[in-house]
């Protein structure tokens, strides 16, 4: 697999877009993975996104996208939400990326009030149409688990059963193994993503909260992990995912130290592929 870096890394210590993209080239990233909303910013910082990454000769992946209004009780919020992950799925799609990695909302008021099942029902039926959307442009969205008690997809089973629901081509599962350890979730039971995974986040923790950490920093066991992953056969990256470096000031150090470490994580997995 290769190996490349979420964006936000550099956006989160001041950097500006361009310097990120040429850094994280000149430190031996294979991809990049994009976070910018595209209702956020211009025609002049898409266009700048996209030549700076063919300039750099950094393809883009994934683009990343938080849509938790998916699952609102309200169907005017639903429809917003629709229509931005579709202008997302347009942005992806004008980058050359190969998925959409979408974060899926919570269950609300303690799920309480609104029927759990009638939330998980919305996120299928959303899904569903945004899979046929994707597959229109030749892209996959990739949900993401997320480790937190009340989210849609929190655990592995719960990820099979929503895309199983979801019963769409395009519609797949991303990996992120920081969550993993926070969700308390075995290696061995990435198994059953078997043809359901298509793309790989990396990142440290100190095993209670949530971290996003250059490996080694915490508490991550990753070559188990990361020979599970091997398994799969997941033809894609693995994405480094760093927020809110505690010295902004250093983030080229911080960017440096979480590729050495995944590198060699991923030639001990035998997972790296150039």
């Amino acid at each position: 697999m290769k190996l490349g870096l979420i964006n936000s890394a550099w956006a989160q210590a001041g950097k500006g877009t361009a310097y990120g993209i040429h850094q994280t080239k000149a430190l031996g990233f294979d991809t990049i993975d994009v976070f910018a909303d595209p209702l956020d910013i211009d025609v002049k910082e898409r266009t700048l996104i996209r030549t700076e990454c063919e300039t750099a000769g950094l393809p883009v992946v994934s683009v990343a996208c938080v849509a938790v209004g998916l699952i609102d009780f309200n169907p005017a919020v639903q429809r917003f939400h629709v229509g931005r992950c579709e202008a997302y799925l347009d942005f992806a799609y004008e980058l050359g990326a190969k998925n959409l990695l979408l974060v899926l909302g919570e269950y609300i008021w303690d799920r309480q009030v609104i029927p759990p099942a009638e939330q998980w029902a919305t996120g299928v039926k959303h899904l569903k149409a945004l899979g046929g959307y994707a597959a229109g442009l030749g892209l996959q969205i990739a949900l993401e688990l997320e480790p937190f008690k009340l989210s849609l997809l929190n655990t592995v089973p719960n990820m099979v059963r929503f895309i199983d629901a979801v019963d769409h081509p395009a519609v797949k599962a991303n990996i992120d193994v920081s969550h993993l350890q926070l969700a308390g979730t075995r290696p061995e039971e990435l198994r059953a993503l078997k043809g359901k995974a298509i793309h790989v986040h990396i990142s440290d923790c100190d095993g209670k909260v949530h971290g996003d950490l250059p490996p080694g920093r915490g508490v991550v066991d990753f070559v188990p992990y990361l020979k599970e992953v091997a398994a799969l056969g997941i033809d894609g990256a693995i994405s480094i995912e760093l927020e809110y470096s505690p010295e902004p000031e250093k983030i080229v150090e911080w960017v440096a130290e979480a590729y050495a470490a995944t590198d060699r994580l991923m030639a001990a997995a035998g997972i790296r592929r150039n």
